[in-house]
This record gives structure tokens, C-alpha cells and sequence, in this order.
């Protein structure tokens, strides 16, 4: 499988996402992750990946430390530029979510914005084990996915439409039951001009990821179905997981 996401998160891709998420979706989203993670400030939170850092500044305004990775430069440098404006001191580290250098550190740590799956099967498998490794006995990990059978499945759109400031995006589905992988061509048009961004993740059930969690070292995981915490169930817009790392 070709290293898309290496390439993916830059151009006119990474302008569409800092914009296509609301103030608003961002404060219920960092609520979510204060309530799951039950650590007080000023813990030191893991923020992976981090992409343009929306969570990170909510969170570091409330007063956490926050240390935010991700691989895409074009993204870190938004990040950095949102910290400046808010005269927040927030550690950006450029790296591969599974290159975790940091051991017991941190008090949480959260992978959100739909950012687990990108990789192949061992790969998915090591991230998780690498989160584990930087966080402290009982910390826990909040996990927001929607590349899930039961959520993908009942709803998918083969393509569709998303309009945007000043153009749109047409997704462009398949999905590989061989692979277990679902295929997005994007295509961003914009003043006549078109490019194309094509991506790939593995669909797992909820089941598989509640498995690959334990591997990793976590227990006590639970699922919940939206930001209110309702049931997972077959039809959930997404896939919200908390586990805490097993003690020694």
C-alpha cells in the first residue's frame, strides 16, 4: 500500500479542512475529551495526530500542556500560527504518529478528527502501541473514528459533493472487501482548476479496534456513538472509544 498520507495533508486539501470544522464542533469535541480523560489541568495532554491543532488550543486555553504531532507541515504551521495569536505555549512536533519518543509522560492522550485507519494492518496496530507507551499507568486514550463497518456501511455514498467557500470537493468512494479498505479519490475544484488527492483506511468493526486496544496495552475500553454518549449501534455517525493504559 503507497504512503498517501505522507503527501495528502498540504495544499488546497489542508485549506478545506481548517476550514470545514466550527468553533462550536471543536468546544463539544474538547468537552468530550476533558470528561473521558478525568484529568485535571494542568496535566500534560497527547494530542496525535494533531493536524491543524483545533483541539490543542481549546484545551492548552483551558490550561493543560499540550504537545500536538503530526506529518504535515503545512498543518503544524497553522497550528503554530493559532498558539501565537492566543499567546499559547503549545509543543508542535513533526513526526509519524507511530514515532513516539516519549515514555510514561503523559497524563491523556486523544487520536480525533477521523485520523485511525490511515495505515496498514501493523501499522494501525504499532500507533496504538506507541500512544500507550508515552502515557502513565491509568492514563487514558480517547479514540474518535468513523472508518467503521458499522458506521460506513448502512450510509455509503460511491460519490458525493462538498461544497466550500470558494469551490468544492467530490469524493469518490470504493471500498475493497479483499483489502478491507476503503478507496477516496478527492477531487478539489477551485477557479477552474481541479487536483486530485486520493486516500486510503482500513474499515475495522468495532469488535477489531476494542481487540487492538487490549493488544496494545489498555483495558477498561468502552464505545459510545456520538459526543453525548449514546450507544454504538449499527447506523452511529461514528466510533468514540476511551481506554485507560493497564497498570504494572
Amino acid at each position: 500500500m503507497q504512503e498517501w498520507w505522507r503527501t495528502f495533508f498540504s495544499g488546497s486539501m489542508v485549506e478545506w479542512w481548517l476550514r470545514a470544522m466550527t468553533e462550536e464542533q471543536t468546544r463539544q469535541e474538547a468537552d468530550f475529551i476533558q470528561e473521558m480523560l478525568q484529568v485535571a489541568t494542568p496535566a500534560r495532554l497527547l494530542d496525535v495526530p494533531c493536524g491543524g491543532g483545533r483541539h490543542s488550543l481549546d484545551l492548552a486555553n483551558r490550561g493543560y500542556q499540550l504537545t500536538g504531532v503530526d506529518i504535515s507541515g503545512q498543518f503544524l504551521a497553522a497550528a503554530r500560527a493559532g498558539a501565537a495569536d492566543r499567546a499559547l505555549d503549545i509543543c508542535w512536533d513533526q513526526r509519524d504518529m507511530r514515532d513516539l519518543p516519549w515514555h510514561e509522560t503523559f497524563d491523556g492522550a486523544y487520536c480525533f478528527g477521523n485520523s485511525f485507519g490511515y495505515l496498514d494492518d501493523a501499522g494501525n496496530a504499532d500507533f496504538l502501541k506507541a500512544v500507550a507507551r508515552t502515557l502513565r499507568a491509568g492514563a487514558r486514550l480517547v479514540l474518535d473514528t468513523s472508518y467503521i463497518a458499522e458506521v460506513l456501511f448502512p450510509s455509503l455514498q460511491e460519490r458525493a459533493w462538498y461544497p466550500g467557500e470558494d469551490g468544492v470537493i467530490l469524493a469518490d468512494r470504493r471500498y475493497d472487501p479483499v483489502q478491507g479498505r476503503l478507496h477516496v479519490e478527492y477531487t478539489s475544484i477551485r477557479d477552474g482548476h481541479s487536483e486530485k488527492w486520493p486516500m486510503s483506511a482500513r474499515i475495522h468493526t468495532c469488535r477489531e479496534v476494542h481487540r487492538l486496544l487490549e493488544e496494545a496495552g489498555f483495558t477498561n475500553v468502552q464505545g459510545f456513538g456520538s459526543l453525548t454518549r449514546e450507544p454504538f449501534r449499527i447506523g452511529s455517525a461514528r466510533l468514540l472509544l476511551t481506554a485507560t493504559k493497564k497498570s504494572k
